[in-house]
């Protein structure tokens, strides 16, 4: 390089993208906020659907014809949890417990019944079932977020020790 020529510093030049959120912003809680809700709707409508359109009786008749273990135990089991999950995430109270939960239940799912079918849901596949997994496995993870039940509860607990 010649004395004339400026330096040329890669580390401050700017993607023309946009950044990715920041943990603890404003986008990333709003982010973490509305895939909580739609999740959490998501299970809860799946599980009204088991107690009220299907019945649990036929909820676990079709498990039965479905291969999963103790269809009379499980259909019950999975639209209590579907049903009860699905409003917890809505509110973000007890989200990790809940999260891990329901990303075991979904990967249950997935192994027993979806993977025969390939990939998409149109042929009983494991897309509905994997990105059900995947998010529950999110808020397993990483918690609920700043707007929920569960960060009142913590910043309550802080306030008190």
């Amino acid at each position: 390089m010649s004395t004339t020529e400026a330096p040329q510093h890669t580390s401050s030049v700017r993607s023309s993208g946009p950044a990715a959120p920041v943990p603890g912003t404003a986008a990333a809680t709003t982010g973490l906020t509305v895939l909580r809700v739609v999740l959490g709707i998501t299970f809860l409508l799946h599980g009204w659907q088991k107690f009220s359109e299907w019945t649990v009786a036929g909820t676990a008749a079709s498990f039965g014809e479905m291969g999963i273990p103790m269809a009379e135990i499980s259909a019950p089991v999975a639209a209590a949890l579907e049903l009860v999950g699905g409003l917890l995430l809505v509110l973000g109270l007890g989200t990790r417990v809940v999260g891990t939960l329901l990303a075991l239940e979904m990967l249950g799912a997935l192994v027993l019944v979806h993977l025969a079918g390939g990939f998409f849901v149109a042929e009983g596949g494991i897309e509905l079932v994997l990105l059900l997994a995947a998010a529950s496995l999110l808020y397993a993870l990483a918690g609920a977020g700043r707007w929920s039940v569960d960060a009142l509860i913590a910043a309550r607990r802080r306030r008190a020790a």
